[in-house]
């Protein structure tokens, strides 16, 4: 009879054989379920009064994940996407414990049982066009870190790439001649090329005859030449928000991430009236249906300016019943 493999051998292996080795995972979905499983280790370790090492599998059961979820709700803040998201890796992790500890299948079906908490869909925020005019103008360009935001704001707006896309890109990954694009490597290792505008494909061309900063050809590297960081994307458009603010005084109200340049560029194509497919294969959606909350977007802008307009004038009558014989022929 062989024994189930421990916790922190299933964990190790988890990461190394299931999600490098077959998954290919992306480092963003590698380093999302790291921190999930950073947070829980420690949260166990308080709970149960045991180091992460010497935590056995049999330990971790759904009350114990249940406790965690709730945890990060109520004492952390947390919102019910990111509880979501840190459930997703613990049910991926027992997914694959399905196939290496079987002997466990009870407990791990009992996990995989805890469901997803719902939550109220809102609607995707963006950026009106003389926001983003605004916060183009922003960055000053007679320094060299103004000429890299200004363009690094310019292609995120124009090809609505990614966070984790955008501070990835290469200067291999452009293609600036007859049909200009970028060329990335997105979610789910999904290749995809996306297409460059005449203007940007000009900023683009002005800003690789800079010189070059990073030994690893990072396309917009920070001072230092290395890839930007998440907190230093945020600075930066936090910065030029508030520069741009100035002039947009609406921007004073909005916070601006990549994403909500990602969801400007993909209202911008829909008002516009290019169809959702193309949108779904430009913005790398897995399926034509992720593009729906744009629509609905559009539909809510809609509404606003209807009830912006004056109703056409109608004199109301009272209501006077039929006969009920004839309603019951009407009915048929």
């Amino acid at each position: 009879m062989t024994t189930s493999p421990g916790l922190a051998m299933l964990l190790e292996r988890f990461f190394t054989q299931r999600l490098l080795q077959q998954r290919q995972a992306s480092p963003h979905t590698i380093s999302s379920y790291r921190d999930a499983f950073r947070h829980f280790l420690k949260f166990a370790e308080q709970r149960l009064r045991k180091p992460p090492s010497r935590l056995s599998f049999e330990q971790i059961d759904a009350p114990l994940i249940v406790a965690f979820l709730d945890d990060l709700e109520k004492k952390h803040g947390l919102g019910i996407r990111s509880r979501n998201l840190r459930l997703t890796a613990i049910h991926s992790f027992f997914r694959y414990a399905a196939f290496e500890a079987p002997a466990h299948s009870a407990q791990i079906q009992r996990v995989l049982a805890i469901p997803s908490k719902r939550f109220t869909r809102t609607l995707v925020p963006f950026l009106t066009r003389p926001e983003v005019d605004a916060l183009l103008a922003a960055p000053d360009r007679r320094h060299w870190s103004g000429r890299r935001d200004h363009a690094f704001l310019l292609v995120a707006v124009q090809t609505g790439l990614r966070l984790s896309e955008m501070t990835g890109l290469k200067r291999d990954n452009l293609v600036l001649g007859t049909g200009a694009h970028t060329r990335v490597i997105g979610k789910g290792r999904k290749e995809r090329c996306t297409p460059i505008a005449k203007s940007t494909r000009a900023v683009l061309k002005a800003w690789l005859r800079e010189p070059q900063r990073s030994d690893d050809h990072v396309l917009f590297p920070s001072a230092r030449g290395r890839q930007l960081t998440v907190h230093g994307v945020q600075y930066l458009l936090n910065k030029h928000r508030t520069t741009a603010s100035q002039v947009c005084s609406s921007l004073k109200q909005k916070r601006v991430t990549v994403h909500r340049l990602r969801h400007t560029m993909a209202m911008d194509l829909l008002q516009a009236g290019v169809d959702r497919a193309v949108i779904a294969l430009w913005l790398g959606h897995e399926s034509v249906e992720t593009t729906q909350i744009y629509l609905e977007a559009t539909l809510a802008m809609k509404e606003k300016a209807l009830a912006k307009t004056t109703s056409p004038q109608s004199k109301s009558r009272r209501y006077q019943p039929g006969d009920q014989l004839l309603g019951f022929l009407n009915s048929l």
